[in-house]
């Protein structure tokens, strides 16, 4: 399982995210997900170490705490939902169908 790292500072690196997270155990992997249109960071990470107890240890430590000007949500991270394709943003199809069809055409589908 992985640990998900909420309201992190943009100017937090992966490095300085090992580095927070190695005081608790082995890290196995980091995650910093960036948006697709800028390039920058989304403000949230997830980390992954080597055992359960090691992330148990890194979440109540540092869930809450100050670091980089920041207070950090810590938690264990939650399964993506599941469900139909995800609608970013308003407007335009897209590939997810836009704006409803025109009358009389809802038998075609």
């Amino acid at each position: 399982m992985a640990i998900y790292v909420g309201n992190l500072s943009f100017k937090a690196t992966e490095q300085d995210i090992i580095d927070v997270f190695a005081e608790y155990g082995e890290v196995k992997s980091v995650k910093l997900p960036t948006d697709r249109e800028t390039g920058r960071m989304r403000g949230f990470a997830f980390v992954e170490l080597a055992s359960e107890a090691e992330e148990m240890a890194a979440i109540e430590a540092l869930d809450g705490a100050e670091w980089l000007g920041r207070d950090l949500r810590v938690n264990k991270a939650q399964p993506k939902p599941q469900g139909g394709p995800r609608r970013e943003g308003g407007g335009g199809g897209g590939g997810y169908g836009g704006g409803g069809g025109r009358r009389g055409d809802s038998d075609r589908y």
